[in-house]
């Protein structure tokens, strides 16, 4: 599948897209089969990766909104329920800002949504969304929504970007919308597949970094530059260990599927967002500012990936690695 949605994928335009023709783009990957990724855990977990990285390496607003909805429709199989329509684009809502937080009402089957929900990426043009709510007995609901109904108007607030602008991650508001609930209170995040998907969300950031270091590598090749030698040196080596991270990684999930994988997740998200960094940096200081100015898919990337990056919460999600770790056995660390 990979190889398909890599030949799928031409080099973008030049300029930067707005969200309907990244939404597009999206629609274009679901009528194609190329949504269908392999479930984590399911044997295939890398090949899912890949396919995260294999987008994000084309372009990143296309990727934030095929990574949600692969999300959602990962979810809704682990927890056997909705079933998504034909060629329906779905959004993965999660974001619990204390200034935005839904409320659901069940009644007789049906959850009827009411309140604000802010980063909403691609609300304008996805079709529907999963996205979390909170019951009267102040538990966390995931629930299930079309988005093409009355009670759901979708706002221009919350979204003055440059980087990733074209998610178009606005608030949408909320007013007895009707939605079906997806799995149990709480469930959400207590199943396996959530720090799962957290690992996905690196496999994104991996592929944009590499695709940053492919233009220092075609410049070296061309040219005999001892500086962006050793920038490219330094690339190298840090591609490599993020490489191997992702891979152990998916074989730890494959090991045992069901097992609470937060500790490996805030581990790898940690390295790779490190590793970003540190490419986005050696990658600039070799090439100057000529990609900037004159690659339109090198500057998108580069203008994306930092805003993607804080999808992570830097120090505190540092301190909650932490956290974990000061609890761990010293031999964790032996090689």
């Amino acid at each position: 599948m990979n190889r398909v949605l890599a030949a799928t994928l031409k080099r973008p335009a030049a300029g930067y897209p707005d969200v309907a023709a990244v939404h597009a783009q999206l629609q274009a990957l679901v009528a194609d089969g190329l949504d269908q990724l392999p479930l984590p855990g399911s044997g295939r977990t890398l090949e899912r990766w890949r396919a995260l990285a294999v987008v994000g390496g084309h372009d990143l607003g296309l990727c934030k909104l095929y990574e949600g909805h692969t999300d959602a429709l990962a979810i809704m199989a682990e927890l056997a329920s909705v079933r998504p329509p034909v060629d329906s684009t779905w959004g993965m809502w999660a974001a619990e800002p204390p200034s935005a937080r839904l409320s659901v009402r069940h009644d007789q089957g049906i959850a009827w949504l009411d309140g604000r929900k802010a980063w909403c990426s691609g609300a304008s043009q996805l079709s529907h969304a999963l996205l979390t709510a909170w019951d009267e007995h102040g538990q966390q609901q995931l629930v299930a929504v079309a988005l093409d109904q009355p009670g759901v108007t979708v706002t221009e607030l919350g979204w003055d970007a440059v980087g990733m602008a074209a998610t178009a991650s606005v608030e949408v508001v909320f007013e007895q919308a009707e939605g079906t609930r997806v799995g149990e209170p709480g469930q959400y995040v207590n199943r396996a597949g959530f720090w799962q998907g957290g690992i996905g969300i690196a496999g994104c950031w991996y592929g944009a970094a590499q695709q940053l270091a492919h233009r220092l590598h075609g410049h070296c090749l061309q040219r005999d530059e001892p500086y962006a030698l050793a920038h490219l040196g330094a690339v190298d080596s840090t591609l490599a260990a993020m490489r191997a991270v992702l891979q152990q990684a998916a074989a730890t999930v494959e090991a045992d599927p069901i097992a609470d994988c937060q500790w490996l997740a805030r581990r790898v998200r940690a390295v790779i967002e490190h590793g970003c960094e540190q490419i986005l940096t050696h990658v600039g200081h070799a090439l100057g500012a000529n990609p900037y100015c004159k690659d339109a898919h090198f500057a998108r990337l580069a203008a994306d990936l930092p805003v993607f990056l804080r999808q992570s919460h830097a120090e505190r999600d540092l301190a909650a690695l932490g956290e974990l770790a000061r609890h761990a056995l010293p031999q964790e660390w032996n090689l």
